[in-house]
């Protein structure tokens, strides 16, 4: 299970840095300067969680438990909800897309996601096994 963790770690990774050049280089062209810090937001904290992602995998070989298994995955979803819905208001923006802005709720619970992959690592750690 550690290795498809940081496999997915890798990807995502991938997919950070390569919207974050596009961030940097390409959005700003079509989009207001607020809607490029919203979307830096969005890649700001995919790779942070990218990070704990692949310390996640890294202490699931070690602590292989349940616990390390769903904050993984409470990390996975976190980037999905979080970062991806702050992608797609940008895109939304970025092409004059009206009516759709109703994924700025996902946000909020991407956040919580996070949250909790943090405290089920925490939890995670302080149980011995399975």
């Amino acid at each position: 299970m550690h290795k498809k963790i940081l496999q997915i770690a890798a990807i995502l990774g991938a997919l950070a840095i390569a919207l974050g050049a596009f961030g940097a280089h390409g959005l700003k062209k079509i989009v207001p300067p607020e809607t490029v810090a919203t979307f830096q937001t969005g890649v700001q904290y995919q790779v942070y969680h990218v990070l704990a992602l692949l310390a996640t995998g890294i202490l699931y070989q070690q602590f292989s438990n349940k616990l390390i298994k769903w904050a993984a995955c409470c990390f996975v979803t976190g980037i999905i909800l979080f970062s991806g819905s702050l992608y797609v208001l940008t895109a939304l923006k970025a092409t004059e897309t009206v009516g759709l802005n109703g994924f700025g709720i996902l946000t909020p619970f991407g956040g919580l996601f996070f949250i909790a992959g943090w405290l089920l690592l925490f939890a995670g750690l302080r149980k011995k096994t399975n």
